[in-house]
């Protein structure tokens, strides 16, 4: 399980640069918007919810799933920390 604050961030970022970033040519900056840049859509956000909970051992409810907590590297980040701290 990550859990060290930048832990949390270089895997985040690790993982959208290589599953949506990659082929793209974007430069990701921690408030860039995933989906105005139209890096993740609808199964992204799958993915990146199937990532989270795998990886940082969250359960990620469906009211969750917004932009508020998904839009960008920077809100992920936020999102996942809040999560881990309830858990402990």
């Amino acid at each position: 399980m990550i859990t060290a604050a930048s832990s949390v961030r270089d895997n985040l970022l690790a993982f959208i640069n290589e599953y949506f970033v990659k082929e793209t040519g974007i430069e990701l900056k921690d408030d860039s918007s995933l989906l105005d840049e139209g890096l993740i859509d609808s199964t992204g956000v799958l993915e990146l919810v199937a990532y989270l909970e795998n990886s940082f051992e969250i359960k990620v409810e469906d009211e969750e799933i917004v932009p508020d907590n998904f839009d960008s590297l920077n809100k992920l980040v936020n999102f996942v920390r809040r999560k881990l701290e309830n858990k402990s």
